[in-house]
């Protein structure tokens, strides 16, 4: 029974008198009463959890405070046997708390929260047992026994009612997956309904989107199986006929606001496959539009008629004055590190805004895929008037942060290693840093990254790169390039798929050519000594064998070394529909960059670039069409001619089955001898690739390994750069080629005048097969490819890897 007096009174402490208490100290009592409040003194004194009752009383001046203490009092809660679960998680779940009130039935509801929570961490099998253990002052430690079991996950998923996509490419729409031998490597095939659900709904967006239309997931049903060791999951769906859009109207029943204003927001036409995203999308760019042309109130609703006999969808979307409600709060909970701010700014409605489930439910997507957070969910409740509305956002963060070792090898890099941190949420504030530095057999560096983005309170990236890398010399190029640098750039969304992100960027350069016993390639100006004859008796190489023989590096090369400074300004335009970034079945990625040299520095050059990537599911189950475009071109536009580190030098990224750098023009001016280091880089490419991605047949969707087969097409050309280093060797500038190299052989001295090779638009192309592998230590793919065509002096290489780890 709570006790209670008429009326506030507020004491002193030589008033108070505390009687029936043993184990709490009176003056701790007597501190809740003092110049308080009485019947919010006796509140307080329940929450502490000590007192089963509290009764108060005048007796004279005298204010008479007497409690009935509880039974038990906890001391310690305790948990035994957890390895898999963390005691402060634990912690977090229980209800029985240090220093409260025990109770057995408290208790026994938390023996059921933590086996719920080994449910959810896929441990079914976990039993749990409480016990308690008697301490001095008549106090209790509660102690929970865990026995973990082992991991009980999804042992198998089935499907019933699906006709038109197998099983197979329904999984890979999933993220639970079922349970097999990389278990031990991932948590996906844990048992966890929220992620089930989240799987029945991507499964939905899938068949609406290539226009199902009549589409449900009629259950989905996890049954466990202790004889398999875990869920056998059943989900049920009824797929229907495919639909098209047969018209698409909008009727705005707003005055003042005319139906031809808002067409523009249309991301579908009649005649198209109905597309359910397409449809969600159109809905929520319309809303905005309606709200920026002064429409506060404007609410947009999509309202679909099918005709089930022509299987056909009139798709209406009506624009109407919604209620008149104002958003009087928005309330955000869940979060400790992210600040408030950081969730606050991916709502397009704030406090007294007209409220709007549309924009809502698109702040709701957005907080999810920032990558901050397990669970984000919206919802509202009545606010303080009929016209207001209170809106609850919660979120259940998860870790940002990660520090990686990575390791691998490819046939362009050689082995590399590098140690990188990374929190993509820095101090809550969801800034990106990352810090990385790397060391490899052809490659060096160190890189920080930063990235805000939300600049000036904008929709839009800002951030910065510095860097600082060496390129050794090594078979495929004869020189070392050592870069400094940094850049400055910012991401400005045009639309959803469209975004502009103009950078500046400050960058040294120090090419040098090495010259030693492994690296002999600069010996025809430095000749390198050795004892033929024993020791004691050095002798210049030249004087027994030709200096070029061993990979001299061409003379375009050795004018280029020194130290420049380059400054210049870009963008990159990039319009981007990928399904998923990661592993992408349908979609365009296109990027066009632009780069201006010549603020300063010792650079004058236009460089621009294109890229096209797009994918396309085929016809049969799980395979991928990939079409892969590409071109540039560098031109001079100012006094500073072009480096030879600015031309393009491609291989195996432009043409698979060609060496890196062995593509396009080179110097052949000693071609009976190894020329593989002294490409020099042409101004113009293109590509172009045709790709099909598929599945590996009989191998489990899990272990991530598919094939390829493609063919790739190229060229790369125009090297514009001297063929005359008379000035650089010391002769007269207008010295012919005739008089320097007279009396001279290419056999066995560096000429002054160099044949450029395979400097025409001569296309390369090749077919080839590979083996795609998103392992769990990260994406790994092997190339083997046929040369089909070539220039006279590419260089072929038929097998390339490349691959890493990350643990």
């Amino acid at each position: 029974m709570v006790g209670s007096i008429a009326a506030p009174v507020r004491a002193l402490a030589e008033t108070i008198v505390v009687e029936g208490n043993h184990r709490v100290d009176s003056a701790t009592i007597r501190s809740y009463f003092v110049g308080a409040d009485a019947n919010e003194a006796i509140k307080k004194l329940y929450g502490t959890g000590y007192f089963s009752d509290v009764q108060v009383s005048h007796r004279g001046s005298e204010l008479v405070v007497r409690v009935v203490e509880n039974a038990t009092v906890i001391n310690h809660v305790v948990f035994v046997g957890n390895s898999k679960v963390k005691s402060e998680d634990l912690q977090k779940e229980v209800q029985l708390k240090d220093r409260g009130a025990y109770s057995k039935a408290v208790a026994d509801a938390d023996v059921q929260r933590i086996l719920d929570v080994y449910r959810r961490s896929g441990h079914n099998a976990a039993t749990v047992t409480e016990r308690t253990v008697q301490t001095p002052n008549n106090t209790v430690d509660v102690v929970f026994d865990i026995n973990e079991g082992d991991k009980t996950g999804v042992k198998q998923i089935r499907f019933v009612g699906n006709h038109v996509y197998s099983d197979s490419k329904l999984k890979g729409l999933m993220e639970t997956t079922e349970m097999n031998y990389l278990s031990f490597f991932k948590t996906s095939d844990v048992y966890d309904p929220d992620r089930l659900a989240k799987d029945a709904e991507a499964i939905r967006r899938y068949y609406l989107k290539n226009g199902y239309a009549d589409f449900r997931v009629v259950g989905v049903d996890p049954v466990y199986d202790a004889s398999a060791g875990g869920y056998v999951v059943t989900i049920t769906v009824e797929e229907g006929a495919v639909y098209r859009v047969k018209t698409v109207n909008v009727e705005s029943h707003v005055s003042g606001l005319s139906d031809a204003a808002l067409k523009s927001s249309l991301d579908f036409h009649a005649g198209d496959v109905y597309n359910g995203d397409a449809v969600q999308k159109t809905q929520t760019r319309m809303t905005k539009d309606v709200q920026k042309m002064g429409f506060t109130f404007g609410q947009v609703r999509v309202q679909g008629d099918k005709d089930q006999a022509s299987h056909t969808v009139n798709v209406a979307f009506i624009v109407e004055e919604g209620p008149h409600v104002y958003i009087e709060r928005l309330n955000i909970r869940g979060n400790t590190a992210t600040r408030d701010y950081v969730i606050r700014r991916e709502f397009d409605v704030g406090e007294g805004d007209a409220y709007n489930k549309v924009l809502l439910d698109k702040a709701e997507r957005r907080l999810n895929a920032l990558g901050y957070f397990k669970k984000v969910k919206i919802s509202t409740e009545p606010g303080s008037s009929s016209d207001r509305v209170i809106v609850d956002v919660d979120v259940e963060e998860q870790s940002t942060g990660s520090f990686s070792i990575s390791g691998g090898y490819s046939t362009v890099e050689g082995f590399i290693a590098q140690v990188s941190v990374t929190q993509s949420n820095f101090l809550g504030r969801g800034e990106y840093v990352r810090a990385a530095v790397s060391a490899g057999q052809y490659a060096s560096g160190v890189e920080l990254n930063y990235t805000e983005p939300f600049f000036m309170d904008n929709r839009m990236a800002a951030g910065f790169d510095l860097y600082s890398k060496i390129s050794e010399a090594s078979y495929f190029s004869y020189y070392s390039n050592w870069v400094t640098g940094g850049t400055l750039r910012l991401g400005i969304p045009l639309t959803d798929d469209l975004t502009i992100a103009p950078r500046y960027t400050l960058y040294n350069s120090r090419l040098s050519i090495p010259n030693n016993a492994s690296q002999p390639y600069n010996d025809c100006s430095y000749p390198q000594w050795f004892t033929p004859g024993g020791p004691g008796n050095p002798y210049p190489v030249s004087m027994f064998s030709s200096c070029v023989a061993n990979g001299e590096a061409s003379l375009a090369l050795k004018q280029a070394q020194g130290d420049w400074v380059t400054s210049m300004i870009g963008y990159t335009l990039t319009y981007n529909t990928l399904d998923n970034p990661k592993d992408p079945r349908g979609g365009v990625m296109a990027s066009l960059k632009q780069d201006f040299a010549g603020l300063g520095g010792y650079s004058d050059f236009l460089r621009t670039t294109g890229d096209l990537r797009a994918y396309h599911g085929l016809y049969f189950d799980d395979v991928v069409g990939l079409v892969h475009l590409q071109a540039g071109n560098i031109f001079q536009t100012g006094s500073n001619p072009l480096h030879i580190t600015d031309n393009f030098n491609l291989g195996p990224s432009l043409v698979r089955g060609f060496a890196p750098g062995g593509m396009g023009p080179r110097d052949v001016t000693n071609e009976l001898f190894n020329n593989n280091g002294n490409a020099l880089g042409g101004t113009d490419y293109w590509g172009a690739s045709v790709e099909t991605q598929f599945p590996i047949w009989g191998l489990p969707r899990d272990i991530g390994l598919r094939g390829a087969l493609f063919f790739d097409a190229g060229s790369l050309w125009n090297y514009t750069g001297p063929t005359n280093f008379g000035p650089y060797l010391g002769y007269a500038p207008g010295t012919s080629c005739a008089v320097m190299d007279k009396g001279k052989s290419p056999l066995t001295s560096q000429l002054a005048c160099i044949t450029v090779g395979s400097n025409n638009m001569n296309i390369d192309s090749s077919v080839g097969v590979g083996v795609i592998w998103n392992s769990p230590m990260g994406p790994i793919r092997f190339n083997y490819a046929f040369v089909l065509s070539k220039s006279q002096y590419d260089i072929v290489q038929q097998f390339s890897f490349s691959g890493g780890t990350t643990f």
